[in-house]
């Protein structure tokens, strides 16, 4: 299965999803922002998959994405977002993230969209 780097401010969401993905057979590592998220991946540059919401403190998810898509390339970047024009934001993103998801979502939602994203 795939390594994956879950960058979400919201404590309850990032532990819903890391428990969510490490039942699929996920290696799951948790950053409570987008700048302890960009640490991570500077100190592993091992992860197959970036889920990041995009609103968050520090470093939001939009400036992590660009960051982590120069500096590691083959990463593969999905965004989630509870706020319309926080997804509009990401639009300038087509190139580098795979696809955007709307908050509030399912478990199969989130699951299918990690899935789709591994093999995209």
């Amino acid at each position: 299965m795939a390594k994956i780097l879950i960058a979400e401010d919201e404590e309850s969401l990032r532990r819903f999803l890391s428990r969510a993905l490490k039942m699929d057979g996920h290696d799951v590592d948790e950053a409570i922002d987008g700048a302890h998220g960009l640490d991570q991946l500077r100190a592993q540059n091992t992860y197959d998959l970036l889920l990041s919401d995009i609103r968050m403190p520090v470093m939001d998810g939009i400036e992590l994405a660009h960051t982590a898509a120069q500096e590691f390339p083959q990463l593969k970047i999905l965004l989630m977002t509870g706020y319309a024009e926080q997804r509009e934001r990401a639009d300038t993103l087509d190139n580098i993230v795979i696809d955007v998801v709307p908050k509030p979502f399912s478990l199969p939602d989130i699951r299918c969209a990690v899935a789709d994203a591994l093999v995209a």
